[in-house]
This record gives C-alpha cells, structure tokens and sequence, in this order.
C-alpha cells in the first residue's frame, strides 16, 4: 500500500509512505531531508518555553502538553495536534501511544492526561491537508526532538510555524525541456509574502547548483549563471516580513537543460 503524506518539518519536509518512504538521492536539497525518530541518545530534547502559563493543570501522575500553533505569524484555530509515542518517517509515521489536542481560537493547545515518559514525535496538521509539521526539529533537522513529559508537570513548547505547500510556479513547469539560455524561473504572487527563495538542485551528483537559497523581491529571476546540460529540480518558497515561511511549491518539479 503506496499512501503517501509529507511531514513538514518547520521548513524541512519528508515525503513519506506509509509502508515505504525514501529521501531523494544525488544531489539533495537541503529542505527535503529529516532523519527518522530511531535516533541515538545524541537526539535533543524538546525545547521547553521558560515562564509558561499552565492552562491546565495535569491530573495526579498524568503530564501535560501545552504549546501554541500560528500562520503568517498570526494564531490559528482548530488545528489538530497530536503526541506520539513513536514516530518512524519510513514505516506508519505516528505509532504507539497517541494523544491529541486542538488549538483555541488564540492557537494555544493543551494535550492532556499524558503518561509520563519520553516522546518521539509532536505533529500540528497544516489545516485541512494531510501534511503536517513537526513541533520542534533536532539538529539541522536530521533528528527529530524527543519530548520528556514528567509527572505532575506541563511541558511547554516554543510555537509552531506552519506553512502551506500551495505556491504554484509558472516556469519552467514539471517535465519541461528548455535551453539554459535566458530561462526566467517565474512563480505566482503569494498573499502577503515580502519576499521569496527559490533553490535549483541537480539530479546527477556530480553536478554543483549555482543557486541554492536565492532570495528573490520579485516573483521571477532571470538565470544568469550557467546551467549544465540535465535535469534539474527546482522549488521556491514564500515568506512574511517577519521571515516566517508561508508556503512552498511542490517538491518535485523537474526540468530539462537540452
């Protein structure tokens, strides 16, 4: 069974399926890679917000989740949170023990009634889609972030920024075949973005992208640095003034340079 979900990982996201899942090899971008959750002891630990209000307290012997969801640096309501147990990118995504909470209209969620012990996976779905973003990263987003919840104790949790995977780019679209010759990258307008970041990333190995994290005012760019002959995938992601990302385009748009 091929069912697949992206997990987006404050701006690093996973294509995974649900009996199957793999990175993308070669030359690999940067914001398409997470490690799974059968990480070491080295894996951080949640980042806990000092000076956190409770909402709620944790009833006797449970521990309690709290933390806040927003978009374009604004809170959202209704989001779905959950806690898992076990999380593995490759094999079922959420496993074991699951507990989940929805955000107020001030994008604050409590999970509660926790069993106290370590977490391997905190996810806030992206509205209504079947993506979702993980609460915290590890390092360079390689690990995800193991969440202690203690006895008698709500663990709080810095804001999640999430952000939608809806930008739609214009040129050069899936499967186009182009000469590297005043090829223009062309995207539509964002709502209420200052400014985007386009990478362009090689599918043969060898090969050395000229633009990886370009920022862009406008919603186009000419190429002016040379691109060698193959095929290329490229991405572009919006973002607010406050530098929190909106959105991104599909991760799997590929080009031709003949």
């Amino acid at each position: 069974m091929m069912m697949f979900k992206k997990w987006l990982v404050n701006g690093l996201c996973v294509i995974a399926a649900i009996s199957l899942a793999s990175c993308k090899g070669g030359n690999t971008n940067p914001q398409t890679v997470a490690g799974s959750t059968n990480s070491s002891a080295a894996t951080p630990q949640a980042e806990s917000v000092a000076g956190g209000v409770e909402k709620q307290k944790p009833a006797p012997g449970t521990g309690n989740v709290q933390g806040k969801v927003l978009f374009n640096s604004k809170p959202v309501g209704d989001i779905e949170v959950k806690l898992c147990e076990k999380f593995n990118r490759f094999l079922g995504g959420c496993d074991g023990k699951t507990y989940t909470a929805r955000t107020d209209a001030n994008g604050e969620y409590v999970i509660t009634d926790v069993e106290p012990k370590v977490y391997e996976g905190l996810l806030a779905r992206v509205f209504d889609t079947d993506s979702y973003i993980f609460a915290a990263s590890g390092i360079a987003g390689l690990s995800s972030t193991k969440y202690d919840v203690a006895s008698d104790k709500t663990l709080f949790i810095a804001a999640t920024n999430l952000f939608k995977s809806d930008l739609k780019v214009l040129n050069p679209k899936a499967g186009a075949k182009t000469g590297a010759q005043n090829l223009e990258l062309k995207w539509d307008s964002y709502p209420e973005a200052s400014y985007y970041k386009f990478s362009i990333y090689p599918e043969t190995p060898t090969v050395t992208s000229p633009y990886v994290n370009e920022r862009v005012e406008a919603t186009s760019f000419l190429i002016d640095k040379p691109l060698e002959k193959g095929t290329y995938r490229w991405q572009v992601n919006a973002f607010n003034r406050d530098d929190r990302k909106l959105a991104e385009s599909g991760d799997d748009i590929k080009f031709t340079i003949n």
